[in-house]
């Protein structure tokens, strides 16, 4: 009875890691799906010369929202930021709250798109957690080709967002939402814990599950 139960367990045990290997992987393709429809060259999408300068990129798919007494938002994604050689560093993970920060459009799980624009942007990305308005600029982000109607946003922001939900494609303030990163889910890539700054400025290789997400990146 000891040795079934013992069983049972690592059984459990084994299945729960598979899952949880499945959600990863499902989780990296949403975010490069994500990647690709919000960056797609068009007048609706985020203006190509946008990424060129860009010092690093978040995407978090599915930002839900939920009510366990009160209400909040929450979802879970991926950073990745540019490499001294120009290419992309391998993915951080990060997860993303907020209880009133505009990240819905009428009751709908919404994709999140954020580029780091400077070097004071990138270490409040990289740091264990930060709220954006309090110790971070983050602005709308301006959709289209051309992004010269908001200069002075682009060149003074840190941060720039814009989000996606039912079709419907804006930029977005993020207002008092909290960015934190996710050790459980770093951990999950590549099985050791591992520092969202350890991976993007380290020599770490990108893990298999990982490498079709930074191929679309290595697009823009």
């Amino acid at each position: 009875m000891r040795l079934r139960s013992l069983g049972c367990l690592v059984l459990a045990v084994i299945v729960a890691a598979e899952l949880a290997l499945s959600a990863d992987a499902e989780r990296l393709k949403n975010a490069e799906l994500t990647l690709t429809e919000m960056a797609a060259v068009s007048d609706k999408g985020v203006p190509p010369e946008l990424f060129k300068k860009a010092k690093c990129l978040a995407i978090v798919p599915s930002v839900r929202q939920a009510a366990l007494g009160v209400g909040g938002k929450y979802g879970k994604g991926y950073l990745s930021c540019r490499r001294a050689s120009g290419g992309w560093s391998a993915p951080g993970a990060i997860g993303i709250t907020g209880g009133s920060v505009g990240l819905q459009i009428g009751g709908s799980a919404t994709d999140v798109l954020m580029l780091v624009m400077n070097d004071q942007g990138m270490e409040h990305l990289l740091s264990s957690k930060f709220t954006v308005g309090a110790e971070a600029s983050v602005a709308a982000g301006p959709v289209g080709r051309d992004a010269s109607a908001q200069t002075d946003i682009t060149l003074t922001a840190e941060i720039l967002a814009w989000s996606r939900s039912r079709g419907a494609f804006v930029g977005i303030a993020l207002e008092g939402a909290t960015l934190s990163e996710d050790s459980t889910e770093n951990k999950a890539l590549y099985g050791k814990d591992i520092s969202n700054k350890e991976i993007v400025r380290g020599d770490i290789a990108v893990p298999a599950i990982a490498q079709s997400f930074i191929a679309a990146l290595s697009k823009y």
